[in-house]
């Protein structure tokens, strides 16, 4: 199990995702291995600094950084010794099963579907994201990799995520909802309507509208949208959570009483906070693509890099990218 990591990605990198790697160590296998792509020297001082030495971790030296701001196309083609096209490139040529960043996400969509290709039949990858329901999680894609669809786009992101929650999370027969403005079939735009009629056909357990404060309501195992609506969905939900944290930590330390309650409650507040904690779920996977790809939050922390690359072990040994392709297989061939 290789895990190839673009060391230098992110807001808070290398140092960040050195962190990561750390907490991460006691959980990986004696077989697993770490490659890390990057500025040598200062991936060399963070580990040490760290007090990390392990034959499990390998650094492979590189030049050049693609940075935010920069277009996505043009830096993957002009900046071919960055720490990011060197990791997605070692997927490609089977030198690593999963690549992690927490770079440019437009940079590692565009790297990863003309480097790593897309599984055959695949019209569009997706960016899927896990979201915490009331008693487990929920699937939600795409998240921003298509921010324009078609109608069969859906269709096949419904089956790609149904496939995933099978294989990784052992949903036996996910429940897939259409992200809509309502939950009547008549319900919603050109786009919505022409899904929600091929969905019921498609060979997934489809349970019909999902309007957006159902999301994780607990009723749908994977929702599907376009990246527009579902990146929107993701950062209100983001915004919503992190709202609610804050003020009822300002609630709870208006005075004596309610600090005494707090302290009373605080076992409960720290797994709602838990729950809520975007770090916890690490990243989102780009289905769709020849091989693991695992996109972190930019802002990701040390936590959160732990917990993304305990998804990449995830992703890797359920072996769900076989599962995807197996699945789209027999669609295009069924059409």
């Amino acid at each position: 199990m290789r895990i190839a990591i673009d060391a230098m990605g992110g807001d808070f990198a290398p140092q960040a995702v050195l962190e990561g790697v750390k907490l991460v160590l006691p959980e990986l296998t004696k077989d697993a291995e770490i490659i890390l792509y990057g500025d040598e020297a200062a991936l060399q001082k963070g580990l040490a600094g760290l007090g990390v030495s392990d034959a499990r971790i390998r650094l492979v030296a590189t030049t050049e950084v693609i940075g935010f701001d920069e277009q996505p196309t043009l830096a993957i083609r002009k900046k071919k010794d960055s720490s990011m096209v060197r990791a997605i490139e070692s997927v490609a040529n089977g030198e690593a099963d999963c690549v992690l960043s927490a770079g440019s996400t437009g940079a590692l969509l565009t790297g990863a579907t003309l480097i790593i290709k897309r599984l055959k039949g695949v019209k569009r990858p997706a960016l899927a994201t896990v979201l915490p329901t009331l008693d487990s999680c929920a699937l939600l894609l795409d998240c921003g990799a298509n921010t324009d669809c078609k109608s069969d786009y859906l269709v096949q992101f419904a089956i790609m995520g149904s496939a995933y929650m099978k294989s990784v999370f052992g949903v036996e027969h996910p429940r897939v909802g259409l992200l809509n403005n309502g939950t009547e079939e008549e319900k919603g735009n050109e786009l919505t309507k022409e899904a929600h009629a091929l969905l019921k056909t498609a060979p997934v357990r489809f349970t019909g509208n999902c309007e957006a404060r159902d999301v994780l309501g607990g009723e749908f195992d994977v929702v599907v949208c376009d990246g527009f609506d579902g990146n929107i969905v993701l950062k209100g939900t983001e915004g919503t959570a992190s709202l609610m944290m804050n003020l009822l930590k300002r609630s709870l330390m208006m005075n004596f009483r309610t600090k005494m309650g707090a302290l009373l409650c605080k076992p409960a507040f720290k797994q709602l906070k838990k729950k809520l904690d975007y770090t916890e779920y690490g990243g989102a996977p780009l289905l769709g693509v020849n091989g693991g790809v695992i996109k972190a939050h930019g802002s990701s922390n040390a936590k959160a890099f732990r917990s993304a690359i305990l998804q990449g072990v995830k992703l890797i040994s359920s072996n769900a990218t076989a599962l995807l392709g197996e699945q789209i297989a027999q669609l295009v061939t069924e059409e």
